[in-house]
């Protein structure tokens, strides 16, 4: 199975642009009409709906932000009577109130089509076994799976996250062969799985769609060798619709958007400008399907730029590169611009260390200091104090060298820092900022 749904997944850009123009005339009458907050923003631009009439238009429409969305908490931005809503969902809400979103039946269907997508570009199919570790709950990303899965016709394994262990076991004795977790969490399994001294070759996994993080190309590269499998990026938000957003394939050459239904832009985070193709910048998103919780413009702080050249494995969706941080997320130490990304891919160049790391990053005075935990793999561990020296002022040197800033670089033992099964904690930030 190359394609899910080939119709759009390798529709030209003329016909992509009809129907992405019709389905947004649509969603804007649709929110306007229903939503108060972008009613007030819109009457506060002089802006009615009659005065979209294209894609081309997008730009002319007010953004949308997390606080919009903490602000008419928990139902405020539904375009649907609850009656309609079948499902609610929610983010972590680890900086503020949570976000809460709502599916119609219509919705789900959606939803469980572009993950049909995701999935395939991996390798999914009818004979798959998908060994989902993505969390269940108010989180999006286990179901998002799970149904997206189910609609390819695939078994679906829903282990969640937790009990290493008996995941691994669970792997192995079930035939599981997609993996869907978060990337740290597979760097985790597989670590359990040496000690456990189960083999790759003991499994039969095949693909992973990892996502919810952002994680370097070193790290895929990590993961595929000692896994044994293709692992593809995969792209979602909650305030979108959860995993299915984008993903890429198994070319690897960046992750296809699935635009009849999600529009990106590129936007300077600081002057709003709208990027042209290639620059770097912000990923701004509008829905252009949903029914119950649609948005437009909603600015998700990734920082992304966009490709609209057509993908060696036949698809036309515009793809995204790789989200290298985030635009709030972002650490200005000492004046520079430090994702932590940026870190990790310096850390795994050195074949010494392991692929777990914190940066605690303090302020003595009125001067920035970084300090990055890097964890020593077993054999490192046990050299001499001398070897160890010279490891760190290596990996100082080449963070010098790649950011153009000092940090001090400290080995912790093994297991030293904490794992998780969900998203990494990568960052500890104890200025008073």
């Amino acid at each position: 199975m190359k394609y899910w749904n080939e119709k759009y997944e390798c529709m030209s850009r003329d016909e992509m642009s009809a129907v992405q123009s019709e389905r947004l005339v649509t969603t804007v009458n649709r929110i306007y009409n229903n939503v108060p907050n972008y009613r007030e923003k819109m009457q506060k631009i002089g802006l009615e709906p009659g005065d979209i009439k294209s894609i081309e238009d997008l730009p002319k429409l007010p953004f949308t932000t997390k606080q919009d969305l903490r602000d008419t908490y928990p139902y405020g931005m539904f375009t649907e009577p609850l009656r309609n809503v079948v499902r609610l969902h929610a983010s972590s809400g680890t900086t503020g109130k949570q976000i809460v979103v709502g599916y119609t039946r219509n919705d789900l269907d959606s939803w469980a089509d572009v993950m049909a997508r995701t999935l395939v570009c991996a390798g999914t199919n009818q004979d798959s076994f998908v060994h989902n570790a993505y969390g269940y709950g108010l989180f999006t990303g286990a179901l998002g799976v799970h149904y997206g899965a189910e609609k390819i016709g695939a078994t679906v394994i829903p282990i969640s996250g937790g009990n290493t262990k008996r995941q691994i076991q669970t792997m192995k004795d079930f035939g599981s062969t997609i993996l869907a977790c978060t990337p740290s969490y597979a760097l985790f399994l597989i670590e359990v799985m040496e000690e456990m001294g189960i083999k790759k070759e003991e499994l039969q996994l095949k693909a992973g769609v990892f996502g919810a993080e952002p994680w370097s190309l070193n790290m895929r590269s990590e993961i595929e060798e000692r896994l044994g499998i293709l692992a593809i990026d995969i792209y979602g938000l909650s305030e979108i619709i959860g995993p299915g957003v984008s993903s890429e394939c198994s070319c690897k050459s960046g992750l296809h958007v699935f635009e009849d239904h999600f529009v990106p832009e590129i936007i300077n985070p600081e002057t709003l400008e709208v990027l042209p193709p290639g620059e770097k910048g912000e990923i701004v998103f509008s829905t252009i399907t949903k029914e119950a919780f649609p948005v437009l413009r909603y600015r998700t702080r990734d920082i992304s730029s966009l490709n609209y050249e057509t993908c060696t494995c036949g698809r036309t969706h515009v793809r995204m590169n790789r989200v290298t941080g985030r635009s709030d997320d972002m650490l200005i130490i000492r004046g520079v611009n430090v994702f932590p990304s940026q870190i990790e891919s310096v850390l795994l160049n050195f074949g010494e260390v392991a692929p777990h790391y914190q940066l605690i990053v303090d302020r003595v005075g009125n001067l920035d200091s970084m300090e990055v935990w890097v964890e020593m793999t077993p054999a490192l561990f046990s050299d001499e104090v001398k070897k160890l020296e010279d490891i760190e002022r290596r990996i100082s040197a080449e963070i010098d060298f790649i950011l153009g800033i000092s940090a001090k670089i400290k080995l912790v033992e093994p297991k030293t820092i904490e794992r998780s099964e969900g998203k990494a904690k990568r960052v500890i930030d104890k200025r008073n900022l």
